[in-house]
């Protein structure tokens, strides 16, 4: 099972836009994936999910019980500050790393120009779709 680490941005691209980030939720609806989560990430989630677009508290319900049925949480043990530019991102690295993630997928510029974290490959949606169809 590929396990895999979702940015924020492409969790709220998933649910609210569509496209190639909602491709890989369906992915894992089969289960060829397993994401991983931390609480950090996922209260980051739900706060953008109500300030900027306007979720009610039954529609953050849903996104919980989806979160239930198909995210892992897991909650980093250390503390990284690789990404100095938006620390923030340093969230997501921790949280692939306790989750010995394979991928971590994002559109954030800054994560996605380190390529790589020890052996987790830090891709965006279009190429991890591409790479998960040789998998």
């Amino acid at each position: 099972m590929v396990r895999v680490v979702l940015d924020t941005n492409v969790w709220i691209s998933a649910l609210n836009f569509g496209g190639k980030p909602a491709q890989i939720l369906k992915i894992a609806v089969k289960k060829q994936i397993r994401f991983y989560c931390s609480q950090t990430l996922f209260a980051e989630l739900v706060g953008v999910l109500r300030k900027k677009f306007g979720y009610s508290d039954e529609k953050i319900e849903e996104v919980e019980v989806l979160f239930k049925k198909r995210v892992k949480f897991r909650e980093p043990r250390i503390t990284l500050n690789v990404v100095k530019t938006d620390p923030a991102d340093n969230r997501v690295l921790e949280c692939a790393l306790e989750a010995e993630a394979d991928y971590i997928v994002s559109g954030d510029k800054d994560l996605l120009n380190l390529g790589n974290l020890k052996k987790i490959k830090i891709v965006n949606p279009a190429e991890f779709l591409r790479i998960f169809k040789e998998i």
